[in-house]
């Protein structure tokens, strides 16, 4: 229903397309699910299924938990886990070196003959508040059911247990696979005065988890893309080559819509000049990652200084995001829009991700960068080097 309505609308914007493109996706459900403190009290504690994971028993699954930091640990103490509920309480570093133990807890965990996995939220700060996010399993082990609990029940489990306690605890999931459904791509398109088989694409992905609104991750993120196009619409710009805004749809579950997008692309034998993605929350835009060839600097810090009345004229080495990474393989120059990103893990994959997050200041920012960026791109008179 999203995908239809933001279609119509951008029919109304008068873009010269808009599209879809279909793709096929995974549909995993959540159903009900609950945690509850057994022991040494009674209570239920905020929990969140991750993202693939298998259902408990239809009666739930009541153990004792054993806590390790890191992985690391888990597989160190490996011995004492069976027949436990294990929970990683690992504290956030950064995402980047902290979401490896929702990717790889249940797996690590069964070897031992763990019941169940859960894992401290990969959060930088929580309001009891836990974040979901996709877990994987090895065919080669049991798989057992994982889930997320906030940090500040982690940290008193922890506690708990380290004050020579017991806890226990009920975890209930009714998550399930069902069978792959049909969603797609949207693509609305400025054609180029000049050149119009030269490409520039910009945009965010349209999927968000099944928690709160994903307004941060990644709704803003295709408003941006679509103000964009549709400011140099309005003020009747018309760039030299091709602008598209892309709402690319799977990316939290699969990256499917990112994949199908570049396959489409490289069926049809386009010419990609540059991508740009807009995936790391609308706070108050500081610039771009650029992950290209760096004999593009000095003309891209130059571009990026008309940024520089909205400090966001950043223009840094690194960059480019999940979705274009199909096309950035194929040699295409990409960039990610930077961010004052210090709240993002509050909030994303939350049921907190909710659109009064979103400050209207900020968000322009991030327009205006996405604008500016893209239009240069594409009008400049030759690209960016390959």
């Amino acid at each position: 229903k999203a995908i239809d309505w933001i279609v119509l609308e951008m029919k109304k914007d008068g873009f010269d397309a808009v599209y879809t493109q279909p793709v096929m996706v995974p549909k995993w459900v959540r159903g009900n699910e609950y945690c509850e403190i057994t022991s040494p009290v009674t209570k239920r504690i905020p929990m969140v299924g991750l993202g693939g994971s298998i259902a408990t028993p239809k009666k739930g699954i009541t153990a004792e938990v054993i806590v390790f930091k890191t992985i690391a640990e888990l597989q160190e103490n490996i011995g004492k886990v069976k027949g436990k509920i294990v929970l990683i309480n690992q504290e956030f570093e950064s995402y980047g070196k902290t979401v490896a133990i929702r990717s790889q807890s249940a797996v690590e965990a069964a070897k031992g003959g763990a019941k169940a996995a859960l894992i401290r939220s990969v959060a930088s700060f929580s309001m009891q508040t836990p974040h979901t996010g996709t877990m994987r399993y090895d065919d080669a082990v049991e798989k057992i059911p994982t889930a997320a609990i906030s940090t500040e029940d982690a940290a008193w489990i922890d506690r708990t247990i380290q004050r020579g306690g017991k806890v226990t605890l009920k975890l209930y999931m009714e998550a399930r696979f069902e069978k792959e459904s049909l969603s797609r791509n949207i693509v609305a398109e400025v054609k180029g005065s000049e050149k119009p088989d030269e490409i520039v694409v910009m945009g965010g992905h349209i999927d968000s988890w099944d928690v709160g609104q994903g307004a941060m991750d990644d709704a803003g993120g295709c408003v941006v893309s679509w103000e964009a196009l549709r400011l140099l619409k309005k003020l009747n710009i018309k760039p030299k080559r091709t602008i598209r805004a892309v709402f690319w749809t799977n990316e939290e579950n699969g990256l499917r819509g990112g994949q199908a997008y570049g396959d489409s692309a490289k069926a049809a034998s386009e010419n990609h000049v540059a991508a740009i993605e807009s995936d790391a929350g609308v706070f108050r835009a500081k610039g771009f990652g650029f992950g290209g060839k760096e004999e593009n600097m000095p003309v891209l810090k130059e571009i990026a200084k008309l940024l520089a009345s909205i400090d966001a004229d950043g223009m840094t080495m690194g960059g480019g995001g999940a979705d274009i990474g199909p096309l950035m393989r194929e040699g295409v120059p990409g960039f990610g829009l930077n961010v004052n990103g210090e709240k993002y893990f509050w909030y994303h994959h939350t049921e907190a991700d909710t659109i009064d997050k979103l400050d209207p200041y900020e968000v322009n920012t991030c327009v205006a960068a996405m604008t500016v960026l893209s239009y240069v791109l594409a009008d400049m008179p030759q690209n960016l080097i390959k």
